[in-house]
C-alpha cells in the first residue's frame, strides 16, 4: 500500500474561489421559491457525501488506486460542491440558518447511509455508481438550463461536469471488476434497473422536509404542500433534462452490440419515464 506521502495528489477543476458571488443577479432569484428549495436540498445531499465516502474506502480497501481516488478527489470534490451551493443559498437567502436546517437533515440522513445498502460485489458497486453519478449529472445538467440567474447557471454547469468525471472514473473501475468477477450482464441489468427506480428515493424527500422546517415552520408538517413542493421541483427537472444523453450514460456498463441494444432502451426508458416524468 502506498504511504500517504506517494498517492496521488488531484485538483480540482474549479474552486469556490473562482465564483464571483458579487455578480449574483439578486432579482432573478431572491423571491423564486422553487429554486431556493431546488439548491437548498442539493447542498445538504452534497455536503453529506463524505458518510458514501467513507463506506465505499471500507468497501474498496483492498484496492489502493479506487481508495485513493475516493478519498483524494471523488469525496473533495463533492464536499466543495456542497460548499458551493451553500455559499450560493447564504448570499441570496442569508436570513435562513443552512447550519442548522442541515445539521436536522443530517440527524436523519445518515441512517440512509449504510454499509449493507451497498451492492454484493464491487463490479456491481460500482455499476450502482455510474446510475448515482448520471441521475447528478442529469440533475445539474437541468438545474444550469432551468436557471435565470448566471452565477447559479455556471454552478450547476460547473458540478454537471464533476459529475460526469466521475461517472467515467466508476464506469473505468467498473470494467476492470467485471472482468475479474465475471458478472453477467443479467446481474448488471439488474442493479441497473433497481438504481434507476431508486433515483426516486428518500434523500431528497429528506432534504425537502428540513428545508422547509426552517424555511416555512408553519408547513412544515402540511404532508400535502410536500407533495406539491416536490412536484414544481420534479417538474423543473423534467423539464430541461436530456434524455437521451441519461439513457446513454445508464445503458454504457451493459456494453451491449447495437442490435441488442435497440432491444433493452425500450424497458429502460420505461424506468426513466417513471423516475423523471411521473
Amino acid at each position: 500500500m502506498a504511504s500517504p506521502e506517494q498517492q496521488p495528489s488531484y485538483q480540482p477543476r474549479w474552486r469556490i474561489a473562482d465564483l464571483d458571488f458579487s455578480r449574483i443577479d439578486l432579482q432573478r432569484v431572491r423571491h423564486d421559491e422553487n429554486t431556493f428549495y431546488l439548491v437548498t436540498c442539493a447542498s445538504f445531499i452534497e455536503s453529506g457525501s463524505d458518510l458514501y465516502t467513507h463506506n465505499l474506502v471500507d468497501f474498496f480497501y483492498d484496492n489502493e488506486e479506487v481508495a485513493a481516488w475516493l478519498r483524494g478527489q471523488w469525496e473533495v470534490e463533492e464536499l466543495q460542491h456542497g460548499a458551493a451551493l451553500r455559499a450560493y443559498v447564504e448570499h441570496v437567502w442569508p436570513e435562513f440558518d443552512w447550519l442548522q436546517a442541515y445539521d436536522s437533515f443530517l440527524a436523519e440522513y445518515a441512517g440512509y447511509c449504510k454499509v449493507e445498502l451497498l451492492e454484493p460485489t464491487k463490479a456491481l458497486e460500482m455499476a450502482a455508481r455510474c446510475v448515482v453519478e448520471t441521475g447528478t449529472a442529469t440533475f445539474y445538467r437541468a438545474l444550469s438550463r432551468s436557471a435565470q440567474e448566471p452565477v447559479l447557471q455556471e454552478l450547476a454547469a460547473h458540478i454537471s461536469n464533476d459529475e460526469v468525471n466521475h461517472y467515467k472514473h466508476f464506469y473505468q473501475y467498473f470494467r476492470q471488476y467485471r472482468r475479474r468477477e465475471g458478472i453477467g450482464r443479467s446481474r448488471v441489468l439488474g442493479t441497473l434497473s433497481r438504481r434507476t427506480l431508486e433515483m426516486r428515493n428518500e434523500d431528497a424527500d429528506c432534504a425537502i422536509r428540513h428545508a422547509l422546517k426552517f424555511r416555512d415552520p408553519a408547513r412544515a408538517d402540511d404532508v400535502a404542500y410536500l407533495k406539491e413542493l416536490s412536484t414544481r421541483m420534479s417538474t423543473i427537472v423534467r423539464t430541461n433534462l436530456t434524455p437521451d444523453m441519461t439513457l446513454k450514460m445508464i445503458m454504457r456498463p451493459l456494453e451491449l452490440p447495437p442490435k441488442v441494444q435497440s432491444w433493452v432502451q425500450y424497458p429502460i426508458r420505461q424506468l426513466m419515464h417513471y423516475v423523471f416524468l411521473r
